[in-house]
């Protein structure tokens, strides 16, 4: 059997391997410049983005909070017993989602402690499912030591599906001891401030 020219195999091999190196540089290089290809053509279309991405979640919304809407919202406050109890601010101006905190006062007017409740109340009747409480001192009994003042917040939310035609809530607060009779607290009692009805939330 006649075998190949040696020389031929040589040469064929050598083509081969420049060949292959070529095509590997090509790839090497296309590897580098594919990067700055890809950023250029995002910043031409805007596609997949990453940097305007994070810009964009940086300067994101809440988009639960209707900021097209403004809801006043009153503050009242009731005593019953040895207690002075009021809101340090009488009311706020807040959008339906939004979270908002109004802080009460109250003080222990006796030189003993005692044990004390609040019962939160709202007006209109139609406004209290939508009035969220998420930080309440209703939510648990207070111990007050004697003359004790304390500083207490409320962290609520009004609820966007609130009826549109609802622009002012007031949330009232009755504060009572304990070991004395409870107050009782009926759909339209009137509230001294501001003249509306309030419903009681049970607690």
């Amino acid at each position: 059997m006649q075998k190949p020219p040696v020389e031929s195999d040589r040469s064929f091999n050598r083509l081969m391997l420049v060949k292959l190196i070529v095509v590997a540089f090509l790839m090497f290089g296309f590897g580098f410049a594919l990067v700055p290809m890809y950023q250029a053509i995002c910043q031409i279309t805007g596609i997949n983005n990453l940097v305007q991405r994070d810009v964009t979640a940086k300067a994101a919304k809440n988009t639960q909070v209707d900021t097209s809407r403004t809801i006043s919202v009153e503050f009242d406050a009731n005593a019953r017993g040895p207690l002075g109890f009021k809101p340090e601010q009488f009311s706020m101006n807040v959008h339906p989602g939004e979270i908002a905190t109004v802080v009460y006062q109250v003080t222990n007017k006796q030189g003993r402690t005692i044990q004390a409740q609040a019962i939160p109340s709202y007006a209109p009747k139609q406004a209290t499912e939508f009035f969220k409480k998420i930080e309440c001192f209703c939510f648990t009994q207070q111990t007050l030591a004697p003359n004790e003042t304390r500083h207490m917040p409320v962290v609520f939310v009004v609820d966007p599906k609130l009826p549109k035609d609802v622009k002012t809530i007031t949330l009232s607060y009755t504060f009572f001891e304990l070991n004395t009779p409870a107050p009782t607290v009926r759909a339209g009692t009137p509230v001294a401030q501001t003249g509306a009805s309030v419903v009681a939330d049970p607690v």
